[in-house]
């Protein structure tokens, strides 16, 4: 692969060489095609609502509806992976937000028409649903009915069902909203680099900044981000207010205990699972209060503030690693896979999976995504670091399992859960960690290494965990009737700041509106799952160090079996327990070996 060129300043999309930019063409060779599609899936969508009412007559006629609904769902999945992939590599693009819009609108409509389906099958006599179970001709659809009768407390009448899905255009505006300010319309200040030239701070440079060597530069671009949002920060407020007002909305409706209760459900992960996993990092938070006095004796700082938490801490180290480095490096770390799982990893990266610099109007972060029957594409805003090589092997985690899902299940169970899905993607990040560490006999680089790893547990643990505490502490005030007020929750944010980081860290005030910048938490509870992710990669990597193939066996299995049995199922089949403390017990022992190595070696 030529080498990727190093921006300096953000270009518009049409300046990216072709083979940095993925081929959106493999879902949809032209916006024609697309638009055939989208008809297509418009046309079938009546077809579904003809089975309304008869679901009871027979396995067979509810095996065909599911047929003709699983069919129709996997077509349109291509039609809004296609609009919002369109739509992130430029978020200022006209057309591709007409597309994204009405692919919004189309799965508002699917969602409706569909939206009998699992009241009617609760409906069912127990009689029934032990024949149904039991058929020959629902046999696929096994699992899937299971999942349906286990929320039989919380469906509703097929007319009251029908209600909340037609409502579910409206329920998205606040992720669209907060979406389209953040990515599209907000702009960030100019600052000075480390050479006195004017650079404008993006989201896909903050990190870049904030990893400076100059303390003003990390200093500046601290201020410039967190400023910019506090301006906004009653707008900010309303959006994130009215997100959450949503998810209790919904979460009464269904009548679950909380909402905290109504996103957990979704993947049979019993409550106690968030709260023991908050309860396990507040009893070690001791290791984050001693990294924070380790960071500030080896900066050489008197006062150890907020934006000092991204430099590296081995000052001699430029590390430097240029995109087509660092996707070699990736493929030599997860040899421990298999051969065939880096084939197909070297085989996306060949062949423009990835969309890999940063552009004008392009969304920022990085993600995976994937529809059914092409092939997973991963966006990146790609720095020379090594944090972003550590992004590329996390997100190749996740189009992996996607793609050994998708090719080893039906369209009804390629679909993973995010509890499991952040399980291979801090798998790959444990692999590389080890690969480099093991190659790495310079002092200065083992110290590196060793700090971004302890740096990747404080930010995907630590810092998840202070992120999920946040998210149950605004879920529940407006549970219990208060209101969502920046004040308020910029107060209780700074608190959590202060509690985790401990009295050596000066808790900056600008750090208290942190929490207007987070576009997770317009997905309620999802945060928590980096960190049970991360738990539980860090126990099967080690199994998969230690055993070799059983473990890469059973490992690559539950990447296979999709969304096929409950995500604590698969992972306890794999070889990890999440139901109670040990594996968060076991990411807290690694850190602290890791601080007690760098405090040696320093």
């Amino acid at each position: 692969m030529s080498q990727a060129p190093a921006p300096q300043t953000v270009r518009k999309r049409s300046e990216i060489p072709e083979q940095y930019r993925w081929r959106l063409e493999d879902i949809f060779a032209t916006n024609d095609d697309w638009e055939k599609e989208f008809a297509a899936v418009k046309e079938a969508i009546p077809q579904i609502g003809a089975f309304a009412g008869k679901l009871g007559e027979s396995p067979a006629t509810l095996a065909r509806c599911l047929d003709l609904m699983f069919d129709t769902v996997e077509r349109f999945e291509r039609v809004i992976v296609y609009a919002f992939t369109r739509r992130d590599e430029d978020t200022t693009n006209p057309t591709y937000q007409e597309l994204y819009d009405r692919a919004q609108r189309l799965a508002v409509e699917l969602t409706t028409a569909t939206s009998f389906v699992e009241p009617e099958i609760l409906q069912l006599s127990q009689e029934q649903l032990d024949e149904y179970l039991s058929s020959q001709e629902l046999s696929l659809y096994r699992h899937y009915l299971d999942n349906i009768v286990r929320n039989k407390p919380h469906t509703l009448s097929p007319q009251e069902e029908a209600i909340l899905a037609a409502a579910g255009e409206m329920a998205q505006a606040p992720n669209n909203v907060f979406g389209m300010f953040n990515n599209a319309d907000l702009k960030f200040p100019f600052i000075k680099d480390e050479n006195g030239q004017e650079v404008e701070v993006t989201h896909g440079r903050y990190i870049r900044l904030m990893e400076s060597k100059d303390r003003r530069v990390r200093r500046d671009a601290f201020k410039a981000m967190h400023d910019t949002y506090y301006k906004w920060r009653n707008t900010v407020a309303a959006m994130y207010s009215a997100s959450v007002r949503n998810d209790v909305f919904y979460a009464r409706m269904r009548k679950h205990e909380s909402a905290l209760h109504a996103a957990l459900h979704a993947d049979n992960v019993p409550v106690q699972v968030y709260t023991n996993l908050i309860d396990t990092v507040h009893s070690r938070l001791d290791l984050l209060h001693r990294y924070v006095r380790l960071r500030k004796k080896l900066l050489g700082v008197d006062e150890l503030h907020m934006y000092d938490l991204y430099v590296p801490l081995v000052a001699e180290v430029d590390w430097e690693i240029p995109y087509e480095e660092a996707a070699e490096t990736m493929l030599a770390s997860m040899e421990p896979l298999g051969e065939e799982y880096v084939t197909i990893v070297r085989h996306g990266l060949e062949n423009r999976w990835v969309d890999v610099l940063e552009n004008e109007g392009k969304r920022s972060g990085a993600y995976s995504t994937s529809a059914y029957g092409v092939h997973p594409y991963i966006l990146m805003n790609y720095e020379n670091n090594l944090n972003n090589m550590f992004t590329l092997a996390h997100e190749f985690g996740h189009a992996i399992h996607s793609y050994l899902a998708d090719r080893s299940q039906p369209y009804v169970y390629s679909q993973y859960t995010i509890f499991v899905a952040e399980v291979a993607s801090t798998l790959n990040e444990h692999l590389l960690f080890h690969y480099l560490l093991q190659r790495t006999d310079s002092p200065a680089h083992r110290r590196y290494l060793i700090n971004n790893y302890l740096d990747t547990i404080r930010g995907t643990v630590f810092r998840q965990v202070k992120f999920a505490e946040f998210e149950k502490l605004t879920h529940e005030r407006v549970e219990g009737g208060g209101a969502l007020t920046a004040d308020w929750m910029s107060e209780r944010y700074y608190e959590l700041v202060k509690q985790y980081y401990g009295p050596d860290m000066v808790a900056d005030d600008e750090i208290a509106i942190e929490w207007a910048r987070i576009p997770h938490f317009y997905r309620a509870f999802y945060v928590y799952k980096y960190a049970t992710g991360l738990a539980a990669a860090t126990a099967l990597g080690q199994a998969i160090l230690d055993e070799g193939r059983p473990a890469v066996e059973r490992y690559l299995n539950m990447l296979s079996r999709g969304g096929a049995d409950y995500p604590l199922n698969l992972l306890k089949d794999a070889g990890v327990d999440m139901t109670g403390p040990e594996p968060v017990l076991q990411v807290m022992n690694v850190f602290e070996s890791l601080l007690d190595e760098l405090e040696k070696l320093s």
